[in-house]
């Protein structure tokens, strides 16, 4: 079976429908590593799309503060705004449905699915350091995480570790990475909606572990679209300029 890996959405509902236009066909069900909102201008559109699709979803840290789960007071300002500002906007059914989603490591088809390290939902895992504990200590050789907003990931063989940076070049859609027998991994499909690494681009990822190939893709989509939904929103400023350069 061929699954549809998606994280950190962050309410940007015109990045997300480029994301299913482009993977169209190529799967058969659907995973969310969590941050459905935050950030962006469409939290309801978001949630009911991944709702429709029927997604197996795990909440990340800006689902359970829209949600009242977490408290945004530990979020920097900006951050802290668009949080408040999404709970506000969030209908009753969907802040129920984030209220809901279980927090990781859940198991799916084969694989483990996590919002950020292994041991806590709420932990970064950029470094090395921070990947050891998620590659040696999962259910499952292969791990997806999100939270980072960096595709790429981790893979762990022989007690060797090795930093897996596999990313389409501009104007490809997407780089294939050959599972290996006998290794544990620890993936980021990358952002959907909030890019971090450099490139603007809409990241996820596409998982046949039937084929042993996963499939890290980019799609391009309109972005000044998006920055003047977010600007009549009244969401800050820094978020907006942010997308168009992906940091």
């Amino acid at each position: 079976m061929r699954f549809l890996i998606l994280s950190d959405i962050h309410a940007n509902s015109t990045a997300l429908e480029a994301a299913l236009s482009a993977a169209k066909g190529r799967w058969e069900r659907s995973i969310c590593l969590g941050d459905m909102v935050g950030y962006g201008p469409d939290p309801n559109e978001v949630v009911d799309r991944v709702r429709g699709l029927d997604a197996v979803a795990i909440r990340g840290n800006h689902d359970k503060a829209a949600c009242g789960l977490a408290d945004a007071e530990d979020f920097n300002p900006v951050a802290k705004t668009a949080a408040n500002w999404t709970r506000d906007h969030l209908r009753t059914d969907n802040l129920d449905y984030l209220l809901k989603l279980p927090p990781g490591p859940l198991s799916a088809d084969g694989m483990a699915i996590v919002h950020g390290a292994l041991h806590d939902e709420d932990e970064y895992v950029f470094a090395p350091a921070q990947a050891l504990d998620g590659l040696l200590e999962s259910p499952s050789p292969v791990t997806f995480f999100g939270h980072t907003h960096f595709q790429g990931g981790f893979s762990y063989r022989d007690n060797k570790m090795e930093v897996i940076q596999l990313r389409p070049e501009p104007g490809v859609s997407f780089a294939a990475l050959r599972v290996e027998p006998d290794t544990r991994y620890l993936l980021n499909p990358g952002s959907i909606g909030q890019p971090r690494d450099g490139d603007p681009r809409a990241a996820f990822a596409i998982a046949d572990l039937d084929h042993r190939v996963i499939e890290f893709w980019r799609v391009p989509y309109d972005i000044e679209v998006v920055q003047q939904r977010m600007k009549s929103a009244g969401l800050p400023e820094p978020l907006i300029l942010r997308l168009a350069f992906g940091r």
